[in-house]
């Protein structure tokens, strides 16, 4: 009977491999992440403690040009966050002119 040769052997599915074989190893050593019941009784719902600004964001609708909202989106994740720094921006050089 002839052997087969094996397929070669994928470098990243081999380090997915390890990786996995890497934690299960570590749970049953009991290392990382473990939540005992103790820790689920005691954490609450919702945001941690201390994690609320003293002025939180307001939540409001404006309505931009399609152009404007596209460009705004097309420089990606944050885009939101970037405006509103602009504005505040604005908003102090008004105040000092």
């Amino acid at each position: 009977m002839k052997k087969q040769a094996l397929p070669p052997i994928d470098p990243e599915m081999a380090e997915f491999q390890a990786a996995l074989l890497r934690s299960i190893d570590q749970a049953w050593q009991g290392e990382g992440r473990v939540t005992t019941q103790q820790q689920i009784e005691e954490r609450r719902r919702g945001r941690p403690v201390g994690s609320r600004k003293a002025e939180p964001k307001v939540a409001t609708t404006i309505r931009f040009d399609a152009d404007v909202l596209t460009a705004l989106k097309a420089s990606g994740r944050g885009w939101q966050t970037r405006v509103n720094q602009v504005m505040r921006d604005w908003l102090k050089a008004q105040s000092a002119i």
